[in-house]
């Protein structure tokens, strides 16, 4: 049997420390609704002791939803913890997230600390969460820099404290997708009681890897991804939960799998971005408006033919619209004469042959051809032939 893949969705809390992106309680409530409809298994609902505010969500969100982890992040202190415990206090499965830097960036600049006294605080924190919460999260901040030795340590420590998932990210971006990979592996390795807690990917995106990296992690072993919708998040974004999702769908020699309802996909992703007012780029992986477009004729021609031979996934899957053929001074005669055809015309070869040139010269003059240049091209060649 495949291994699961637990999804882990930060949407509404790393996802909301975009600039500009601030929701209200019922705008959360709505998006969190969403996403487990869309079958995520935890929902990271927002930071408790950051404003009342946020309390106020988390503690919504804990209370609305049912069939879901919800998840409150803290810092490794104990005022974090309890009022993030105190928040979710209404959750059917309420998880404290909590955690410190691993790095010698982080311990010497961050903390102005030794690996010791982080290494302390690291497992009080986890410990004192647990008297909380049956489920514990611990983050190893800045994982993808930290020596791997006092990585494992620190890992192996937490778990003993309770930590029930570990989580290692990769916050800067910085890892590539071999090196990211190694780091999970060395986990399983070189961690006595790594068997007793969830491996977690957490990858952001300065660097474009975000979801290379967390599939390296999991082929490695990881079995929770930390993702948020559209790929939103600080910076250049997290890990894109739509692609991750996809990426384990299609590629089934993985072994993997998720409990994501995928024809969700593209309409969630349209009530983020309408929520958060976050346009996605028309070019996005799998809910870009043009993931199933096609303007090339090369590529036109082969998809009317079979469309497997430039889709790899059906809009459907996805809850896409559908594909679309995009006329263009690019496009061919095969993408001319389908357009036609579903506009009602009946033109034969030779007809489109005649047709085909003139839709060239609008099609300099414009970015795309639309219907109504389709059909004025067609009345004017109607009217002409009809004289003859």
């Amino acid at each position: 049997m495949p291994d699961k893949i637990f999804i882990f969705d930060t949407t509404l809390r790393d996802g909301e420390q975009v600039p500009g992106c601030k929701l209200n309680t019922k705008e959360k409530i709505e998006v969190a609704q969403a996403l487990e409809a869309l079958g995520v298994d935890i929902i990271e609902a927002g930071f408790p002791i950051s404003s009342p505010g946020d309390f106020e969500s988390v503690a919504a969100i804990a209370s609305h939803v049912k069939d879901v982890t919800v998840c409150g992040l803290t810092r490794a202190v104990e005022k974090d913890i309890e009022v993030a415990a105190e928040a979710l206090k209404k959750a059917r499965r309420p998880r404290i997230h909590t955690g410190i830097g691993s790095s010698d960036i982080h311990i010497r600049h961050k903390f102005n600390a030794t690996r010791e006294e982080i290494l302390e605080r690291a497992v009080k924190a986890t410990a004192y969460a647990r008297k909380f919460v049956p489920d514990v999260e611990f983050f190893a901040e800045d994982a993808g820099r930290a020596d791997l030795a006092f990585l494992a340590r620190m890992i192996e420590a937490v778990i003993k404290a309770g930590a029930t998932v570990v989580n290692i990210p990769d916050t800067t971006g910085y890892c590539l997708p071999h090196q990211y990979g190694e780091r999970i592996a060395y986990l399983v390795n070189n961690v006595p009681n790594i068997d007793k807690a969830v491996i977690s990917c957490h990858c952001h995106n300065d660097l474009g890897l975000a979801t290379a990296n967390s599939i390296a992690g999991a082929i490695a072993g990881a079995r929770q991804i930390e993702c948020t919708i559209n790929g939103i998040g600080e910076r250049a974004g997290n890990t894109s939960l739509e692609e991750v999702v996809m990426v384990i769908k299609q590629h089934e020699s993985l072994g993997l799998y998720t409990g994501i309802h995928t024809e969700h996909l593209n309409p969630i992703s349209q009530l983020v971005s309408d929520t958060m007012r976050v346009p996605v780029q028309p070019n996005k992986a799998i809910v870009g408006m043009n993931a199933f477009a096609h303007s090339s004729g090369i590529h036109q021609d082969g998809f009317l033919k079979q469309a497997e031979t430039y889709e790899i996934i059906r809009p459907e899957e996805v809850g896409a619209a559908g594909s679309k053929i995009v006329l263009t001074a690019r496009s061919g005669r095969s993408a001319l004469a389908h357009r036609f055809h579903k506009l009602g015309y009946g033109f034969n070869r030779n007809d489109v042959d005649v047709l085909y040139e003139r839709f060239l010269i609008v099609a300099d003059s414009k970015k795309e051809v639309e219907d109504a240049d389709l059909k004025a091209l067609a009345h004017k060649y109607e009217t002409e032939t009809a004289t003859v």
